[in-house]
């Protein structure tokens, strides 16, 4: 049966969110956003309430929430602030790999000490070099007996200077493309690791986003994760189930713009009256409702086919550049009604703005995403 009702467990972890980031991450947001400041003690209360490592299975001590709980919960929190919850929420990207093609060992090792540890993790797939095109990543491993050695830099990596452990995608020839490439998982402190965080970001300033440099850095054959050559796969299925998460986040920094943008339309008077009563600024408005309620159904829908097990690429990948276009459009509609003030640091709609861009770039910019739907419908032709 179809049904756009929500259950009263999932209102609960709604409303639980919602109230963290009401009363944790908006009084905070502005001044880790200027200062840049990692929100570690944000993150601690975070993970005490149980809204980190959603998806981590409750065998490993997680609660063992479904995509489209997650999606839920990461909407609200965003809503406060999309830097903040990027560092409380990408433990979760980290953590898809292993649910993914971990073995019950690697599963226990690391999962496990994301439910029982207050710790980060970081998946490192992105280098200078390479972004969207995954495939032409330029980390190298070699095998030495029964051990593998990685070599090369990874950039903009969520939360790489503070994880405990990595995911690393390397491959064994470059020239080998998507084939070559394997997954490893491996503790953070390892020999041969140095890590730098890249400050003077445009927006959600609040993340820590690392350079990571791996030199000589040898791990057991237990490392891998799947079989070599599986890495690009599993990537590739990660991403299909993050993007909705993408969608989550544009969906919280959205609802919150039009929120900022309506009641500041009903109180800035303008020729005598509300700019509100302005059909201007009316259809704006509208547009930016419209524009959410269409993110909502089209995330929603991707991570409701994910917790099905049906096939969701296209779908995310529907979800991720529309609400990536749409929160752009919309927060910057929301700087145009606040005028002048919206350009400045004293309201909120400026940072909401700059926190925005982002959800068209990482994770697959909404170029590409185009690219993979236009094949898509080629391939049914």
């Amino acid at each position: 049966m179809f049904s756009f009702e929500i259950s009263p467990e999932q209102q609960q972890l709604k409303d639980l969110a919602k109230k963290f980031a009401a009363e944790e991450i908006i009084p905070v947001a502005a001044q880790h956003d200027r200062q840049e400041l990692f929100p570690d003690v944000v993150c601690r209360k975070a993970w005490d309430l149980g809204l980190m490592n959603l998806e981590v299975p409750k065998e490993f001590g997680g609660p063992g929430l479904g995509v489209l709980d997650t999606i839920l919960i990461l909407e609200e929190l965003n809503y406060g602030c999309a830097g903040i919850t990027n560092a409380l929420a990408a433990n979760g990207l980290a953590a898809t790999p292993l649910l993914l093609a971990g073995t019950d060992a690697q599963q226990r090792r690391y999962l496990g000490q994301l439910a029982n540890e207050f710790t980060f993790a970081a998946f490192c797939a992105t280098e200078p070099g390479a972004g969207s095109d995954v495939a032409g990543l330029s980390s190298t491993y070699r095998q030495v007996g029964d051990e593998f050695v990685l070599n090369g830099v990874k950039h903009f990596i969520s939360n790489g200077t503070v994880a405990s452990w990595y995911v690393v995608f390397a491959t064994r020839d470059k020239n080998l493309r998507h084939k070559g490439i394997s997954a490893f998982v491996l503790p953070a402190d390892l020999p041969g690791i140095r890590t730098t965080r890249m400050k003077d970001k445009l927006g959600q300033r609040a993340a820590d986003t690392a350079e990571i440099v791996f030199e000589d850095v040898t791990v057991p054959r237990s490392a891998l994760l799947g079989e070599e050559g599986q890495g690009f796969r599993i990537a590739m299925q990660t991403f299909d189930r993050s993007r909705p998460e993408i969608g989550a986040i544009a969906i919280g920094i959205s609802q919150r713009a039009l929120d900022e943008a309506a009641k500041y339309a009903m109180v800035r008077q303008q020729f005598g009256q509300p700019i509100g009563n302005f059909q201007a600024i009316q259809f704006m408005l509208a547009d930016m409702a419209i524009d959410i309620e269409a993110m909502r159904l089209l995330t929603y829908k991707a991570a409701w086919m994910i917790d099905r097990g049906a096939s969701s690429s296209i779908v995310s990948s529907y979800a991720k550049a529309f609400g990536g276009d749409a929160a752009v459009r919309i927060t910057t509609d929301a700087v145009q009604v606040f005028g002048g003030y919206g350009y400045m640091r004293d309201y909120p709609v400026e940072k909401l703005m700059r926190d925005a861009k982002l959800l068209q770039i990482y994770e697959g910019t909404s170029q590409i995403q185009r690219v993979v739907i236009a094949r898509d419908l080629l391939k049914q032709r």
